[in-house]
């Protein structure tokens, strides 16, 4: 992904986000520890001399972007991908979330004076030029500068985040310098002017907002647009590109929803998916069963008679569409290419390929029995892989603060403390080969330069330390169990639970509009008051829709916005404790405090307060995609119910859960993610900015949906923004990350796993964790 994800003032489509890479422990001393490489990135690396030049890769996005244009509110996942090859970035990330110069644009760029103003030269390549010929230069800076500061509504920009703070952009002293002097310091200004455009893409709002939805006037990267449709956006290689020759022909972005991808990928019709945990199982037990078949290795290197065809350089079926299983009549072929047969709906070319697969490859489908389709998927996804790594972004629980039981920050705390995060990041990620251990950052992520664990600020976990904090806040253990809404249908199948109690509003709600017992928090119409629903110039957090690939915003120099819901990979079954056999939080089983067993969990009281008994309404998206998300929410109830603390769960539709519930204010607890990003003194302010009365009396939340937030907090993000000397710059955040933690809006869970299936034969390409992927570098093994 490009430089970071960044948090964008624009909801895109259904989407929140969901989990990053983890591997320092939980005490609040961490240092500036190293990921294990595995779970920072996993892309095959290989040298440009070992590939082949030439051949076409089809990747599948959830959907052909609706805009090119990075810095339109519109902009999603594909946008960042498509950009990401064909414009310039002035500044990548490196595996561990730093911003890098990218030496194939600028030759220099640094600050060169701090008084009385702050000033930045950039010195671009002298070879960089457009793909009409015309060089990179200050033409670009200054039309873009003007889009996106901010004081024109005219361009629909999705943030002006730094470039609010520019004075002027000029001509340096030498050729080819550019010079941008700030009005006031930015310690972030490695975030601008990534993507760069072509000063006619940003110089009226008319060309920015509309006519760079579906093209681009010039392209300066290692490829350039070829075509455009509503199924596929096709690349190709920029003749006018100075740099190192891309070994691809073609890069073809096709969309491919997430529930038909596990068909594409069997049927050949793409090259490389990210994928959920249940298709990445079929791609394992598919190379598990061709490993099988080809029996031990032959002493003389021969393939054995009956394994089929060599994996390189080997015919094989291929449908409908024309493009083989080696990206398009593999190096060198055609297939693919421009928005003829080759860019067709994925899903549609791999029913076909399916078909295809199962005759034997005669044509003639009499000549396939009944189990042929099903070898035939099996043996194409033998020739995949799954690669793995923690993808930048962390899943959160989000406690709502704006009223209710909620609005106490000690109950607030109290939940914190009862949640045991190891056991859910075990839960998660241990069943994936992926390192399992909690967050303790709101703002960095564990490889992260200057990331420290927080999460001691909230002081003793368990249990007995929860209600110690809810005694405090003058909630006392009633006389009925503290239990999860049951979900429905799963009481209804079973019986009454004697347990139970019949009280009202046990029982799963399907949607939000019905009343229940009188533990219920205000109803939707409640809690949103017209000011605190975003729209538009609001930022989604990543939620739970399975279906929905990371949808990103504009980006910064470095990346894209955030926006929508993501699925969570499913639990591993039972409840996992830490690695040292205890809770999860340090301790081991003899140190377990009483009550914190799976067998107490239904006789501890309800705490009650003035006879109302403290239940939280847990809203959850309800589609069959999100199971995976619900089986963690499960965990979290029982844990809360561990501490007195009593849930409602409340389901509603999937195309509802941000807007109607997280974005408006509707939820006591809510599941969903946010992006990391390189940038947070920037990114993460709006995010956990104190929510502020507007002048018609509503309030102003940005993206703070959690609604929590103090002066302090933001008087750090604004000192550390402005902050010139790295050192202290982290040090402020940190600072505001500990504060984040204290208030207890939102409680950081585990980092996201990122899955994705590629061909064995593709290097240089797959899980990239946080590093702005080399598209001249992708190709195929010699």
């Amino acid at each position: 992904m490009p430089l970071d994800t960044r948090r964008r003032a624009a909801l895109l489509a259904v989407a929140v986000m969901l989990p990053l890479p983890v591997l320092s422990g939980c005490s609040s001393g961490g240092g500036d520890d190293r990921p294990r490489s595995a779970a920072v990135q996993d892309i095959a690396p290989a040298a440009r001399e070992r590939l082949r030049d030439g051949g076409t890769l089809r990747w599948a996005l959830d959907k052909v972007p609706v805009t090119l244009n990075a810095f339109h509110a519109d902009a999603d996942t594909g946008t960042e991908r498509v950009t990401g090859a064909v414009l310039p970035t002035l500044f990548t990330l490196d595996e561990r979330g730093a911003p890098r110069r990218n030496p194939d644009y600028l030759r220099h760029a640094a600050i060169v004076d701090r008084e009385p103003r702050q000033t930045v030269v950039y010195r671009l390549h002298p070879d960089a030029v457009w793909s009409d010929g015309r060089p990179l230069g200050v033409r670009d800076f200054t039309a873009q500068w003007k889009a996106l500061r901010g004081t024109e509504p005219a361009f629909w920009s999705a943030h002006n985040a730094g470039y609010d703070r520019i004075a002027e952009v000029t001509a340096g002293e030498r050729k080819g310098e550019v010079k941008v002097v700030f009005a006031k310091p930015y310690a972030d200004w490695e975030s601008l002017f990534s993507p760069l455009y072509p000063h006619a893409v940003t110089a009226t709002p008319d060309a920015f907002n509309d006519a760079s939805r579906t093209a681009l006037p010039a392209s300066a990267g290692p490829f350039m647009l070829r075509g455009a449709t509503d199924e596929a956006v096709t690349l190709e290689r920029n003749p006018r590109w100075w740099g190192e020759r891309a070994r691809l022909d073609r890069l073809v972005f096709r969309a491919v929803p997430r529930d038909e991808r596990g068909e594409a990928l069997a049927a050949g019709a793409v090259d490389l998916a990210e994928v959920e945990p249940e298709v990445a199982d079929r791609i394992r037990d598919a190379a598990d069963s061709g490993d099988r078949a080809a029996g031990p290795p032959d002493p003389a290197g021969r393939a054995p008679a009956d394994a089929g065809p060599p994996l390189e350089g080997a015919a094989r079926p291929r449908p409908e569409n024309g493009n083989g299983g080696n990206g398009g009549d593999g190096p060198g072929g055609e297939g693919g290419a421009g928005a003829g047969a080759g860019d067709r709906p994925a899903g549609a070319a791999g029913r076909a390929g399916a078909d295809a697969l199962g005759d034997g490859g005669t044509g003639d489908p009499s000549a396939a029995g009944p189990q042929a389709p099903r070898r035939a998927g099996t043996a194409a996804l033998g020739r995949l892989t799954v690669r793995k790594a923690l993808e930048p972004a962390y899943t959160q629980l989000a406690l709502n603060g704006a009223e209710g039981p909620l609005a106490d920050e000690r109950v607030r705390r109290a939940v914190a403390r009862a949640i045991d995060r190891r056991e859910l990041a075990a839960a998660v990620l241990e069943p994936l080969g992926l390192p399992a251990e909690p967050l303790g950052s709101h703002l960095l992520m564990t490889g992260q330069q200057g990331y420290r664990d927080h999460s001691g600020t909230l002081g003793d976990t368990g249990p007995r330390a929860a209600q110690a904090l809810l005694a405090d806040a003058g909630w006392r253990p009633g006389s009925s169990p503290a239990r999860a809404a049951a979900e429905e249908g799963e009481e209804a199948a079973a019986g009454p639970d004697p347990r139970d109690g019949s009280a009202p509003g046990a029982g799963d709600r399907p949607g939000s509009g019905d009343q229940a017992g009188p533990g219920d928090q205000a109803g939707p119409g409640d809690r949103a008051g017209s000011g605190e629903r975003p729209g538009p110039g609001a930022d989604g957090p990543d939620a739970a829709d399975p279906g929905a690939e990371r949808q990103y915003g504009p980006q910064s120099a470095t990346g894209a916005g955030a926006a929508g819901p993501v699925a969570l990979p499913a639990p591993a079954p039972g409840p996992p404790a830490g690695p040292d056999g205890g809770r999860g939080d340090g301790r081991t089983g003899a140190e377990r405090e009483p009550g914190a067993g799976p067998g107490a969990r239904a006789g501890v009281p309800l705490h009650t307060k003035n006879g109302r008994p403290l239940t939280l309404r847990f809203v959850l998206p309800s589609g069959p995609g999100s199971a995976p998300l619900r089986t963690v929410a499960d965990r979290i109830t029982r844990m809360l119910a561990e501490a007195g603390i009593g849930t409602e769960i409340v389901r509603v539709e999937d195309s509802a859960y941000f807007t109607d519930h997280i974005a408006s204010g509707d939820f006591d607890l809510a599941l969903y993610s946010w992006p990391a990003t390189a940038f947070p003194a920037t990114d993460a302010r709006p995010v956990y900015a104190k929510p502020q009365p507007a002048a018609d009396g509503s309030l102003v939340v940005e993206q703070n949906y959690a609604r929590v937030g103090t002066d302090q907090i933001d008087q750090l993000f604004d000192k550390a923004v402005a902050e010139l000397d790295e050192r202290a710059a982290r040090d402020l955040v940190r600072r505001a990350d500990a504060r984040i933690w204290a208030v207890a809006g939102s409680i950081p869970l585990y980092q996201r796993p990122q899955l994705v299936a590629v061909r064995k034969d593709v290097a240089n390409a797959g899980a990239f964790g946080f590093a702005t992927p080399r598209y001249q570098d992708i190709g195929f093994r010699r």
